[in-house]
């Protein structure tokens, strides 16, 4: 596995080495946002529309607490469990002492996304007086190794890979539009954008890291592999509602209420093509490594709703 030209300037360019702790303004007077309303879809139903306006305003910011305590517990319990694995040499695959040491820096990057996502949280949280709802991460975590340990029984290390390596080539509309919203904090906007530069490089190194693994991986396990990662694609990107629902609640509507709102901003139709969207990239790396041409591959993805034409069920 070459390295990038890029992981040898780590030591000048890495937010972690470089960034400076991202410190809210005075800007919670002056009507800025904590979040894009573009990208919380339910700040546009009638039943929330009719709500006052203070409640609005911490529905926006507790969609962003959501949104930024979902950052720090992935980058620890997920991606770094991953990287740790590769760093240490027991991934099981040959791994270069440059691959490692490259690994070691992402595990860096990412406990340092965890902890700049986590101050902001308190910060804004603290300013506003608007408090996080409590966020437990571990249904969702539950969810997605559930998948390995179905498809690939007996291989836990081999799914973790494949999940850091899914997430990591995901791209969502977070990382691309939250820092061109002006009108939202800029604390908001340059954690995110610091965020987003680093991500830049890990996906370049995990789509790399993804073609040496499936190289070496033997024709059975291949088919094994393409299998489960289409469900942990879709197990990574399905919108967690459990809290969207909980704000909706504290913010004044009824159960009912809530329920009918978080179930008209999230169709099926729409959730499965912004799945689509986000995963273009990881689907551009499987179709070029030949993943989805090996036995039953695509007809896996088709199932999963990742490719046009089949859905699931």
């Amino acid at each position: 596995m070459t390295a990038d030209p890029g992981e040898r300037d780590w030591y000048t360019k890495a937010g972690v080495r470089k960034d400076p702790r991202r410190l809210l303004r005075d800007e919670l007077r002056t009507g800025q946002l904590y979040f894009p309303p573009s990208l919380v879809p339910y700040t546009r139903h009638p039943r929330v529309t009719e709500l006052p306006d203070d409640a609005r305003e911490a529905l926006l910011a507790r969609h962003l607490f959501q949104y930024l305590h979902f950052t720090t517990q992935f980058e620890t319990r997920v991606v770094n469990r991953a990287t740790d694995l590769i760093a240490s040499g027991r991934s099981g695959l040959h791994t270069p002492p440059e691959t490692r040491l490259n690994a070691y820096r992402i595990y860096c990057d990412e406990g340092y996304h965890a902890l700049y996502s986590y101050d902001v949280v308190r910060q804004v949280s603290d300013a506003s007086g608007i408090a996080p709802l409590p966020y437990d991460f571990t249904p969702f975590l539950t969810r997605l190794d559930a998948v390995g340990t179905e498809v690939l029984p007996g291989e836990p290390v081999l799914a973790q890979l494949l999940q850091v390596v899914v997430f990591e080539t995901l791209v969502t509309a977070i990382l691309n539009d939250v820092p061109k919203d002006q009108r939202v904090l800029t604390v908001v906007r340059d954690t995110v954008r610091d965020h987003a530069r680093d991500e830049g490089w890990h996906h370049a190194f995990f789509a790399r890291f993804f073609r040496d693994l499936w190289a070496g991986l033997t024709p059975a396990l291949r088919v094994r592999v393409a299998r489960c990662l289409p469900g942990l694609i879709r197990s990574s990107l399905l919108p967690d509602l459990r809290p969207v629902h909980a704000a909706l609640l504290l913010a004044g509507l009824s159960p009912a209420r809530a329920e009918e709102v978080v179930r008209d901003c999230y169709p099926r139709d729409r959730v499965e093509a912004d799945m689509r969207s986000a995963a273009r990239h990881a689907l551009r790396l499987f179709e070029e490594t030949g993943v989805l041409d090996v036995d039953g591959g695509r007809d896996a993805f088709h199932a999963e709703g990742l490719l046009p034409g089949r859905h699931t069920t």
